[in-house]
């Protein structure tokens, strides 16, 4: 319904953001690292999905479109709500969840507050294969292309998983440069793809 919400940052507080836009706030719950990239007063923009349910109607907002990839992924893992999700992307970059995912870090995903063991499981489980294969849930594709990729070897696979997380063709094109594609194993070339887009 809502794909972007763009105005004056008219109010911030842990895990909520207020977007004025043309006179109306939009209360957007949000994670640390989206807040971080917004300034009281000043113009900010927050990519948007709204979760309906019996009782309430409510926004999320992320600064990147590679974050809300993440939060969808997430919350297509039974027993992950859209709290619980929030809660994962506030513990780290999503470059770095990604790669905790992909490598099975555990460790990484119960750092999150009111995440166990067992989600962080599930989570792993039910997505490292999806992410490294560019894979999204429902069949549907976040990425900028708006196609589905049909993987062919490893290069085409690492990036449709790059893909899937919202990174352009241009910077996967440049992470990936460099690294030795035959010699690594997919999951390898993904995990130091996302490292170099880390740095950046």
């Amino acid at each position: 319904m809502f794909y972007y919400v763009s105005g004056t940052v008219a109010h911030l507080e842990p895990k909520v953001a207020v977007i004025d836009c043309g006179g109306v706030g939009y209360l957007c719950n949000t994670t640390s690292y989206s807040i971080a990239s917004l300034k009281l007063g000043e113009k900010g923009k927050l990519f948007t999905v709204l979760n309906v349910r019996e009782d309430a109607m409510d926004l999320y907002g992320f600064a990147t479109m590679e974050e809300l990839n993440l939060f969808r992924q997430l919350t297509s893992v039974s027993g992950v709500g859209p709290k619980a999700a929030l809660s994962i992307l506030s513990s780290g970059t999503p470059a770095n969840l990604a790669l905790s995912i992909i490598t099975g870090d555990e460790k990484a995903l119960t750092r999150a507050p009111g995440v166990g063991k067992r989600i962080a499981q599930r989570i792993i489980l039910e997505l490292k294969d999806k992410l490294a294969k560019g894979q999204t849930p429902a069949g549907e594709s976040y990425g900028g292309s708006g196609v589905t990729v049909i993987p062919e070897n490893k290069l085409s696979e690492a990036s449709a998983a790059l893909q899937v997380l919202g990174y352009s063709q241009s910077e996967i094109a440049t992470a990936l440069r460099g690294i030795d594609l035959d010699a690594n194993k997919l999951e390898d070339i993904i995990r130091m793809a996302l490292k170099k887009m880390a740095k950046v």
